[in-house]
């Protein structure tokens, strides 16, 4: 049973790393979108407003990605 206790604790420190990617990934998305539409709202320009609606847009689309992982890895904490 040495063995198996290794393998759960090596699946538990993976499963830990994930998460932490995962969040991290989806602040990273957030943030990049969010500088992307402020950088070209900034610049202005014929196509500044389309583009940066566009990047507003994806923005609202990966805060929901972001608040929905936070929510579920939440509620797999819980167990």
């Amino acid at each position: 049973t040495v063995i198996a206790e290794l393998i759960w604790e090596g699946y538990i420190v993976t499963y830990e790393r994930n998460k932490i990617i995962f969040l991290v990934t989806a602040l990273i998305l957030v943030l990049a979108t969010l500088a992307g539409g402020l950088i070209t709202m900034a610049r202005g320009g014929e196509l500044g407003p389309k583009k940066s609606n566009l990047f507003m847009r994806y923005r609202v689309l990966f805060q929901g990605i972001a608040v929905l992982l936070v929510v579920i890895l939440l509620s797999l904490a819980k167990d």
